[in-house]
């Protein structure tokens, strides 16, 4: 029992990690990437920002509920979305759930106001609504809780003591949430976009953020894929549609 007390822990832990897309600094855009303007847009104003996201809300978030519907069987589809007003956050959005298992998706006051215009923040809607969806929570615990039993199998097995079957825990669990997380996204940036899309916003210029954020790069048990490979799911999701 306290191997599965622990477990909940750790799990709770990497389900809950955001998925940051704040731009630090904006750069080119890479060679293979169609410019539609010369220059990366502006930031919207604060007011205008306010407003798109409300609009953004009001107008994908049905259409979220309706492909939740569609797609699953017996789940929650009544998202809560939300405003992370904490002081000093970056810019995120992050999908939980409440005690009830409500889907929340929540967008700091630094994502919106870093928006360029109402489909990135449609895109960004679009890609948390589609992990709650995908089941990806559900799935990330199974694999947590996976790693986590053969980690302290293996130390219990070479001897360790309890401190040592207890951080081999800690590290299976982090490894097993790791193992599939570049696939959870990809699969969250593709029904995000027909999401998107079916609300009536376009998925392509939403996920020009990708242009302006720090890219991962492809790193071993790393949460992000590479942005090349994000934006190449997006093209080929519409591609399809």
């Amino acid at each position: 029992m306290k191997l599965l007390n622990a477990l909940g822990a750790f799990a709770v832990i990497a389900l809950l990690s955001a998925c940051e897309v704040a731009p630090i600094q904006t750069g080119p855009i890479p060679a293979d990437r169609p410019q539609t303007t010369g220059q990366t847009s502006p930031r919207l104003s604060a007011s205008a920002a306010a407003r798109s996201f409300v609009q953004v809300v009001r107008t994908l978030e049905p259409v979220a509920e309706r492909e939740c519907r569609n797609r699953t069987t017996g789940m929650n589809c009544d998202f809560n979305i939300v405003v992370d007003d904490r002081p000093g956050q970056p810019a995120n959005a992050f999908q939980t759930l409440d005690k009830n298992g409500r889907p929340i998706v929540a967008f700091t006051l630094a994502l919106i106001a870093d928006a360029r215009n109402e489909d990135e923040l449609a895109f960004v809607l679009g890609h948390e609504a589609a992990h709650h969806i995908a089941g990806h929570i559900g799935r990330q615990q199974q694999n947590a809780m996976a790693g986590a039993v053969i980690f302290a199998g293996l130390a219990t097995l070479s001897g360790g003591d309890a401190n040592a079957v207890r951080t081999a825990q800690e590290l299976g669990a982090e490894v097993g949430a790791r193992r599939y997380s570049k696939d959870f996204e990809l699969e969250a940036d593709a029904l995000g976009t027909i999401i998107t899309a079916r609300a009536g916003y376009d998925p392509l210029r939403g996920a020009e953020f990708f242009t302006r954020i720090p890219d991962p790069g492809d790193r071993f048990l790393g949460t992000h894929p590479p942005n090349n490979a994000r934006i190449d799911i997006v093209r080929r999701t519409m591609a399809g549609l």
